[in-house]
């Protein structure tokens, strides 16, 4: 299946995820960018993907599915128009094999899609960084980014936000020297430049760089006790500490 980023408000990703006969639209924040993209590719969408409630992932979920009569796959009745309820597991949506994953954290009832290796994880994990505790709590979200983790090195990361170079440059802020930081950072600035997204990463990459998949290496935790000496020296005490001080870091 081909990938398709759709660009909404400042640094939101929608995507269209088309096939032979499948053409998914996964978190549409609005309508209007995704019916310029339908009017262009000439490609009706099947089915709407939706990975949390968050205004900007649904706000043109019901629009959308009032005019093309499709069906909406989310979590809960917290997503507009919602038709079919997902919970962990595999399901086929027009056929394809989809996994769910439930990913609480961000929100209390987060999903996140995995297609082959194509991972849609909306505000879950970013490149370089995770989504803020809006609901869930940190134990969560360590668990959460632990089974994300866990998924093959080629996996496929599609989030939901251009949050890269500011996700960086708090990991460069905590590592300075690290070499993947510093030659990822790079290669960021230069996608960004050319108006080209920083997007998909990749699990194999996000080990390797990404802090808050690393909370139990010694280095990432040398940098979060010398910032706060008072945080334990176990992995969700460092990953709290480390969610804490990425909310306040300018």
């Amino acid at each position: 299946m081909d990938i398709h980023f759709i660009p909404a408000f400042t640094d939101n990703y929608i995507y269209a995820i088309t096939g032979d006969t499948a053409c998914w639209i996964i978190d549409p924040g609005a309508a209007e960018p995704v019916l310029d993209w339908i009017q262009q590719h000439r490609c009706p969408p099947t089915a709407i993907l939706c990975t949390h409630h968050h205004t900007d992932h649904v706000g043109g979920v019901a629009a959308l599915a009032a005019q093309f009569k499709i069906p909406v796959y989310g979590a809960n009745t917290r997503i507009p128009s919602l038709t079919h309820p997902l919970q962990e597991g595999k399901y086929a949506i027009d056929g394809v094999p989809v996994t769910i994953m439930e990913l609480p954290g961000h929100t209390r009832d987060h999903l996140a899609y995995l297609v082959d290796q194509q991972l849609f994880c909306g505000d879950t994990l970013f490149a370089a960084g995770c989504g803020r505790l809006f609901e869930g709590t940190p134990a969560q979200m360590l668990h959460s980014l632990d089974r994300l983790a866990a998924l093959p090195d080629a996996t496929q990361v599609y989030c939901a936000h251009e949050y890269t170079l500011s996700n960086l440059r708090f990991a460069r802020h905590l590592e300075p020297d690290h070499p993947i930081l510093r030659d990822r950072q790079r290669r960021a600035e230069r996608q960004r430049l050319a108006g080209r997204p920083t997007l998909p990463s990749t699990i194999g990459l996000e080990r390797t760089s990404n802090p808050f998949l690393r909370v139990r290496e010694p280095s990432l935790i040398a940098a979060v006790q010398a910032h706060d000496v008072s945080v334990p020296n176990d992995p969700l005490s460092i990953f709290t500490a480390l969610r804490s001080w990425k909310d306040q870091f300018q």
